[in-house]
């Protein structure tokens, strides 16, 4: 009884008509639904020639520090973890095509993070989103998702090289590409099903095929103390990143979480019923503050940033309301850190149809565009199609922001250019006259 009136003083559960058991089952499920990014990040990362295990821990822990503040701090039923898209761009443009090192890469990902903060502290972030048109806003969040699933795709060897064509279908008698398929269908079907753990199932059982199958993959346990991490933290390249070639990315990285991080707040908090009709929430503050401290944090020991997880609907949908289901996330997170063995074993192919996965939610915002009004229909597809194509992130939003100025003065809708949009737009015009 003691423990219960603990934790009703400190979630304020009674007022948020909900129970211990309650919060512990969706803290649970929550955790099921997410705990992919714990092998997706270091399979990410690990292209960019960062050490797996290292980074399944460093995972581990800023996924822990972010989720269990955020339910203490904001008593909010919200996770987060390490943003999918950003660790993308981060591997496979900023240090597989542009050449930088990790360290550098990782240093832009640092600094987009504190503008991200700084942004949050003087009370711009949420004028800033709402200045952004929504067809903008979408687009970007769409050609995140088919940016990802390209990845996806090439990873699980679906999707190959050509000289010719620039892609063509992969060998599908091979045994990799018929495992990475194996693994899409199971998610998409258990997403399906309503059953929440399909990422995690599907990344287990292609795993365990791929022991059988693939003579590269090799078993080295299951649990293991943790390694040192000072292969990874303490190395990212703050000073480096400041390169004035390099401020596209990083403000690529700001935009990107700004609408990642605030917009999944805003759906989250609307699915709990804790927000009002204008997207305000009790502790509203405090949310952003940990939301943006953690991604800081989460880039400054080399994880890529930290953002809040749209699977936190998972646990809301069976019946978490308080920050106390947060913390039981977190403290999961703190119990996988003894598994990093495992973040070795899982071959990309593996994690690769939970990337087509999130690019089909991702992508499916893109209901929401006037697709009736040119001017909002070819900004949004534009900012989208730019990005697989560009194989860049930062190219999309650039094209995308030039798109909506010319299509809306085009058509002598002046008006509806406010300055945010017009100020990104010189800005990346200026950045393809003077660097390309």
């Amino acid at each position: 009884m003691e423990n219960q009136s603990f934790l009703q003083k400190l979630f304020k559960l009674n007022q948020h008509n909900t129970t211990p058991k309650t919060e512990i089952i969706a803290g649970i499920t929550t955790f099921f639904t997410m705990v992919y990014i714990v092998f997706v990040n270091p399979s990410v990362l690990g292209d960019a020639g960062m050490d797996k295990q290292v980074v399944f821990v460093t995972t581990c822990l800023i996924a822990a520090f972010g989720t269990i503040a955020m339910g203490l701090f904001s008593n909010l039923p919200i996770a987060l973890a390490p943003a999918m898209g950003l660790n993308a761009f981060f591997a496979y443009v900023v240090v597989g095509k542009l050449g930088y090192s990790w360290q550098v890469g990782m240093g832009t990902i640092f600094w987009g993070s504190v503008g991200l903060l700084l942004l949050t502290i003087f009370q711009v972030r949420y004028w800033l989103m709402a200045s952004i048109p929504l067809g903008l806003r979408v687009g970007i969040g769409a050609g995140i998702g088919f940016f990802i699933a390209l990845i996806g795709f090439k990873n699980m060897g679906l999707v190959v090289a050509n000289p010719a064509t620039l892609v063509a279908l992969g060998e599908l008698h091979n045994p990799q590409v018929l495992m990475g398929i194996l693994g899409f269908f199971i998610i998409v079907v258990f997403a399906a099903r309503n059953i929440y753990s399909g990422v995690l199932v599907s990344i287990a059982l292609v795993t365990a095929l791929a022991l059988i199958f693939d003579d590269n993959v090799v078993f080295n346990g299951v649990v293991s103390m943790p390694p040192s991490l000072d292969a990874v933290v303490g190395k990212v390249d703050i000073a480096g990143a400041l390169d004035t070639a390099l401020l596209g990315i990083i403000f690529s990285f700001l935009l990107v979480n700004l609408f990642d991080s605030s917009g999944t707040l805003l759906g989250v908090t609307d699915k709990a019923g804790i927000s009002d009709e204008n997207g305000r929430f009790p502790k509203m503050k405090q949310a952003l503050y940990v939301d943006s401290i953690s991604a800081v944090t989460g880039s400054y020991i080399g994880t890529s940033a930290i953002s809040t997880y749209i699977e936190s609907g998972a646990g809301v949908s069976v019946g978490g309301r308080t920050g106390m289901t947060a913390v039981v996330v977190g403290l999961l997170f703190l119990l996988t850190i003894f598994f990093s063995p495992l973040a070795g074993l899982v071959p990309p192919y593996a994690t690769a149809g939970a990337l087509v996965f999130v690019g089909i939610l991702m992508a499916s915002s893109l209901i929401r565009v006037q697709w009736h009004d040119l001017t909002e229909a070819a900004p949004a597809f534009i900012t989208a199609a730019m990005m697989p194509f560009t194989y860049s992130i930062t190219e999309g939003i650039a094209f995308g922001f030039i798109c909506y100025c010319i299509m809306k003065a085009g058509t002598g809708r002046w008006k509806e250019i406010n300055a945010p949009v017009l100020v990104v737009a010189l800005l990346f015009i200026a950045k393809f006259v003077w660097v390309g």
